[in-house]
């Protein structure tokens, strides 16, 4: 045997020796292996020292029949701890006040307990919990308010007794899923910050969606992915490309620390910066001279902005819509949303603008010197002809 091997032994004894002496603690859930099955308990092995006793009633179904064989895993709750060490486990709840008792120390010792939501009432649900009633108030059923308290009726959830008391009239249990949801999100919260920053790429959720963006689960941590980091494509709905549930991948464009006490980081997300810019390759993909098929997608008094592939437009002036030469408004020539063949007049990527001209079947003499009149002004306009005074004010680029 090689010394790294003897090393490697070495080290793990010396672990099972640490955990020799630790124990489970009376209310705490444990598994472990069926070791021993005698006629009256079956031990349990859970790792170390501990076992683990249970009682062989516990694990028998309702025909008497065990229902574990050495080997099986077995969860249970542990109900004592003697002073030798000797730990009892229970499998199934109590009944009556042996229940009440286990319930008592879940709420002591906050821990969870298993229960079933039978119906909705005003306020929340009720839940069984060990055969006992209990409310949860609407706002403890989840972290985000839920407009329908009604889907979870029938559903198992674990919960924490938040309350408990006892009178003469039965118990008063009062339980939250709410805390447990939010003590697991707080804990994976803590891992991710410790690898989160800017530029990195993580695989979210979406959790909600509004008419700016949408809100993204990142495991714990949540960030706003805003309308304008969807897409390329200009004035898209959120809720038309997004759904609540979705997975989604996205890069973090920012993260700024807290700004009152209470309060979490706020982290900038992006799925626009892992897209394909629609500018690369545009002078390849759309030469000077080429026809092709636009749709209109916003109109100007000055013309109209065409899409011409996701997240790329172009501009066709007023004077190359067609029509006399009378018009006061792009409007008056075409419509959102309609489709039109237009041909490339100018393509500068540098400063990401396409001059367009709306292409007919047949063009008359007057609209043939329209273009070649708009081309010839382009030359010294940045490629927009007659709207490089525009640009120069600082009118909105394409």
């Amino acid at each position: 045997m090689s010394n790294q091997e003897n090393e490697q032994d070495f080290a793990s004894m010396l672990a099972d020796y640490d955990n020799w002496g630790e124990r489970p603690e009376v209310g705490q859930k444990v598994e472990g292996t069926v070791m021993t099955i005698g006629g009256e308990v079956i031990f349990v092995d859970l790792g170390g020292k501990s076992e683990g006793a249970v009682d062989r009633t516990e694990l028998l179904d309702e025909d008497g029949r065990l229902t574990v064989e050495v080997g099986d895993s077995v969860t249970g709750l542990v109900s004592s701890v003697d002073d030798g060490g000797n730990v009892t486990l229970r499998v199934r709840p109590g009944r009556g006040e042996a229940m009440r008792s286990e319930l008592r120390m879940a709420w002591e010792q906050r821990l969870p307990v298993e229960g079933l939501v039978e119906s909705q009432n005003k306020g929340g649900v009720d839940v069984t919990v060990g055969g006992m009633r209990a409310f949860c108030p609407v706002s403890q059923l989840d972290l985000r308010y839920v407009e329908d308290p009604g889907v979870f009726v029938g559903q198992r959830f674990e919960f924490r007794i938040t309350k408990y008391e006892e009178s003469g009239r039965g118990l008063n249990l009062v339980v939250s899923r709410r805390v447990l949801l939010q003590e697991e999100a707080d804990r994976r919260a803590a891992e991710v910050r410790e690898w989160l920053e800017v530029d990195a790429v993580i695989e979210g959720t979406v959790t909600s969606i509004t008419s700016y963006g949408a809100f993204v689960d990142l495991g714990g941590l949540e960030g706003l992915l805003h309308v304008s980091e969807i897409s390329y494509q200009r004035d898209i709905d959120p809720q038309e490309v997004l759904t609540e549930g979705q997975s989604i991948e996205v890069q973090v464009l920012k993260i700024e620390p807290p700004q009152k006490a209470g309060q979490t980081e706020r982290i900038s997300l992006s799925m626009r910066a892992l897209q394909k810019d629609p500018w690369e390759g545009v002078e390849r993909r759309f030469p000077v001279g080429k026809i092709t098929a636009g749709r209109v997608m916003r109109l100007e008094p000055y013309g109209a902005f065409v899409e011409l592939s996701p997240g790329l437009e172009g501009l066709a002036h007023i004077s190359v819509l067609g029509g006399d030469g009378n018009a006061r408004h792009a409007r008056q020539l075409v419509e959102l949303g309609q489709d039109l063949q237009v041909r490339v007049l100018d393509v500068d990527p540098s400063k990401r603008r396409i001059s367009l001209s709306r292409e007919v079947a047949e063009q008359t003499d007057e609209e043939r010197r329209e273009i070649a009149d708009f081309k010839e002004s382009s030359s010294g306009s940045a490629g927009f002809g007659s709207l490089g005074d525009f640009f120069k004010q600082g009118g909105k680029e394409s």
